[in-house]
């Protein structure tokens, strides 16, 4: 859906730049990932369960980044995007609380001390996306999020399956609706490079954890 400046002169999408930047910036790309989802081994329950547990200290407090955002939102269509997508995130939130008790407790990891530093560091960096006052960055970063989202979404089936626990449906918004929210919030204002940023930078912090979850399992000899 391509979006006309002022020129009369077609540009590239920008929400099609977003999911492209989620596909080839987002978690699904990296390898730790995969092999959560995709591979076993001895220790491979032990790793879900660091995932799940490092991933509910970043994404299972209330209210959240699409929380944030909704707050600061004002009426339109981008607000009722947000308020859907939180309510579906609110839905997964809890999943991830409850799978964090199914899985047992948080595997002993040398460094655990430097795990929280970067913990506190990634969630501040997540609020201050939320709460940017530059127009389209709060945007930029929720709906990465959402698109991130899905590849995260795999991970935790994964352990809820090993765990025996339920998975709940997914009520995630579609990216056919990424797509629209994004348009329509460009066209309401010029902002394609705040957007751009957020959604940069809260992909950044997805990666950061995933990187994190894989030095942990190295420090624990997890091979």
């Amino acid at each position: 859906m391509a979006i006309k400046r002022a020129n009369g002169q077609p540009s590239f999408s920008v929400a099609a730049a977003q999911l492209a930047r989620v596909a080839g910036d987002g978690v699904a790309a990296h390898r730790h990932l995969a092999y959560l989802v995709h591979e076993g081994g001895p220790h491979l329950s032990r790793d879900l369960a660091d995932a799940v547990h490092l991933l509910c200290q970043l994404y299972g407090r209330h209210p959240g980044l699409i929380e944030l955002a909704l707050g600061n939102c004002p009426a339109g269509p981008v607000r009722d995007w947000l308020r859907e997508a939180s309510d579906a995130f609110e839905r997964e939130r809890l999943y991830l609380v409850r799978l964090t008790s199914a899985v047992g407790p948080l595997p002993s990891t040398p460094g655990n001390a430097g795990t929280e530093s970067v913990l506190l560091a990634q969630r501040h960096a997540v609020e201050t996306l939320a709460n940017s006052e530059r127009y389209g960055c709060a945007l930029g970063a929720a709906t990465a999020l959402v698109g991130d989202w899905r590849a995260v979404r795999a991970m935790l089936d994964r352990a809820a399956a090993r765990s025996a626990m339920d998975i709940p449906a997914s009520t995630m918004p579609a990216e056919e609706s990424i797509v629209e929210v994004i348009s329509e919030g460009i066209a309401a204002a010029p902002a394609e490079r705040a957007l751009g940023f957020g959604g940069e930078q809260l992909l950044l912090q997805n990666r950061g954890l995933i990187d994190l979850l894989e030095a942990r399992k190295e420090a624990r000899g997890d091979f």
